[in-house]
């Protein structure tokens, strides 16, 4: 099992510098951040942007993965989205993972000036999203034309390092959303919240995890092909209170079939504002107490 972290992009480089760095330090295995222009329960807050955030530190660190978590059609278009990503990729010495998502409600939403899009239309934006940029990241040259996202003539050089492409982390827990997973992901998300309020995470996953398995198994991928990624601070449990309610809340997960954690960095005056000496401890001693 792996463990990585979320940072949030909330200060200037500076001051978020010193996190990238230490949580390369600590031995996270990939540090993800959110692709939003802002952030409803952060939206006061300062917020700065996700592409040039995991630039500067794909050059404040060297071993450490990077990516979304996650990308979503809300306000990327595929063409510019792809050269964005192929750079990043070429700059972090191929370290890029691409979380994707058919993305939610709220500014984001809204911020180009459209009305909130239906589930179902999400959902058929992020299919055309998803088909599109994954052509533009495995051709030098594409043109194709999609009821919501089209390239012409859109040059793709040198290509990214990552060959055939750098991953695609999907969320998705729909039926439609885990035949995307099957098709082109390399990963699945998941954030353990679940439409049902009277189920616990660790059922919802669960769910989650048996519905993935039975779409793996139409199409004849084993389940092993793809790592499983939990995102945990977005639903009711608290394993970051204590090293061993982390140790406790992993091995439950990692039982279950999850292959990667993903913790939020502890940010102040936040749903996320845990203690940090027992989140470093957690980082450094967690899993090997498995």
């Amino acid at each position: 099992m792996r463990l990585s972290t979320v940072i949030l992009p909330l200060e200037r480089w500076p001051e978020s510098r010193e996190k990238w760095s230490r949580a390369e330090e600590l031995g996270f295995y990939a540090a993800y951040t959110y692709d939003h222009l802002s952030w409803g329960r952060l939206q006061d807050r300062p917020w700065f942007g996700a592409v040039p955030t995991l630039t500067a530190a794909s050059l404040a660190t060297s071993t450490m993965q990077l990516g979304t978590l996650v990308t979503t059609p809300n306000f990327r278009h595929p063409v510019p989205l792809a050269k964005d990503l192929l750079s990043l990729d070429d700059m972090s010495g191929g370290r890029l993972i691409i979380g994707i998502g058919s993305g939610g409600l709220g500014n984001d939403a809204t911020v180009l000036g459209h009305e909130e899009w239906s589930a179902h239309e999400r959902m058929d934006r992020f299919v055309n999203f998803v088909e599109l940029l994954d052509e533009l990241l495995t051709q030098p040259l594409t043109t194709k034309t999609g009821p919501f996202y089209s390239a012409t003539d859109a040059r793709m050089l040198p290509g990214t390092l990552q060959q055939p492409r750098p991953p695609f982390y999907v969320a998705a827990a729909g039926k439609r959303g885990l035949r995307m997973v099957t098709r082109y992901g390399q990963g699945w998300v998941s954030t353990g919240r679940s439409a049902n309020a009277d189920e616990s995470c660790f059922d919802a996953v669960r769910a989650q995890l048996h519905r993935l398995r039975a779409a793996m198994d139409e199409v004849n991928r084993p389940l092993d092909s793809i790592e499983r990624v939990l995102l945990d601070g977005l639903n009711t449990e608290r394993p970051l209170v204590s090293v061993d309610a982390f140790v406790d809340w992993a091995g439950r997960y990692e039982t279950l079939g999850i292959t990667e954690l993903v913790i939020h960095w502890p940010e102040p005056d936040s749903l996320f504002d845990f203690d940090m000496t027992t989140f470093e401890k957690i980082a450094t001693e967690g899993l090997a107490q498995l």
